[in-house]
């Protein structure tokens, strides 16, 4: 089994709160530095044994009438989980903002208060991170705008995908737009885009997909993570993540409840792989309303 594929064992089973709504998604062990490996009762990483049964909830940031956590998307590196998430704050007023923020974890027991590192503008609202991938010597994150000016429920067609960077996971870039359309599509023509996941090609390393949402899973490649070529639309639900596993895409994505998964050796060509999974959704009624995800890792 991969390192892929041991790393999403570790993290969809101890971040499940990420299938209960809020998505989780890291990149590969890899991608991320570790090399932690899986065992029964625990996870050995560089820092010792994580003991899996301390846990002593699937809800690890625990939301009230004023405050969301959405979207997780973590990533372990020298000793430390970090979390990435939407954080949604409502107002007195009864206005709300979204904001990308990180808390960080030694032991996935105990995690550092919420650090918002995008700005409060209703008309940009940036959330929904999707994974840290390594490029170019540094850590890469992906997530999306979505403008709601007037606050209404839903965002507008002005959602757009984007990337920040960061030497140490703590302090993070301007963010850049995607053009993934391409480089001749203006902005104002590119339509909605949302839900951005990075992975890098199986068989040609240095080229890299971003898979992202226009109610359908799209996908476009680059080389330089600038310039963008779009490739591929296939019918899938949102939240899209993508692991590599017996030398075939493996993609999870959210359906309108529970989680689909669909194969792919190529990236054109797409087969549905297994029953839709809900897990124990009929006994958490935390996870009533929707059962939904990233819940790889």
């Amino acid at each position: 089994m991969s390192g892929e594929i041991k790393r999403r064992d570790l993290l969809a089973g101890v971040l499940s709160a990420g299938i209960a709504g809020l998505g989780v998604s890291c990149g590969s062990a890899e991608q991320n530095g570790g090399d932690g490996q899986l065992s029964d009762r625990g996870h050995e990483t560089g820092a010792g044994r994580i003991d899996l049964s301390a846990i002593p909830s699937p809800i690890l940031l625990r939301g009230d009438a004023k405050t969301a956590y959405r979207d997780p998307a973590a990533v372990y590196h020298d000793g430390v989980f970090w979390l990435y998430y939407s954080y949604v704050l409502h107002e007195d007023d009864g206005k709300s903002f979204n904001y990308t923020a990180w808390s960080k974890s030694s032991d996935l027991v105990h995690w550092s208060e919420p650090k918002i590192f995008t700005p409060r503008d209703a008309s940009l609202n940036f959330c929904a991170p999707g994974n840290i991938v390594r490029h170019g010597g540094e850590w890469v994150l992906c997530l999306q705008t979505y403008p709601r000016p007037d606050f209404q429920k839903f965002g507008t067609g002005d959602a757009r995908c984007w990337i920040r960077r960061s030497s140490d996971l703590e302090n993070w870039s301007d963010p850049e737009m995607l053009m993934l359309g391409g480089p001749d599509v203006p902005v104002p023509s590119m339509g909605r885009m949302i839900d951005p996941y990075l992975i890098e090609d199986k068989d040609e390393p240095g080229k890299w997909w971003c898979f992202f949402d226009t109610n359908a899973a799209n996908m476009s490649y680059s080389h330089d993570l600038k310039t963008w070529t779009y490739f591929n639309r296939v019918e899938a639900g949102e939240n899209v993540c993508i692991l590599i596993d017996h030398d075939e895409y493996l993609m999870f994505h959210s359906p309108k409840n529970g989680v689909g998964v669909k194969r792919s050796p190529d990236l054109k060509n797409w087969r549905d792989a297994g029953e839709l999974i809900t897990l124990s959704q009929k006994d958490w009624p935390w996870a009533m309303g929707r059962l939904r995800a990233r819940p790889a890792a």
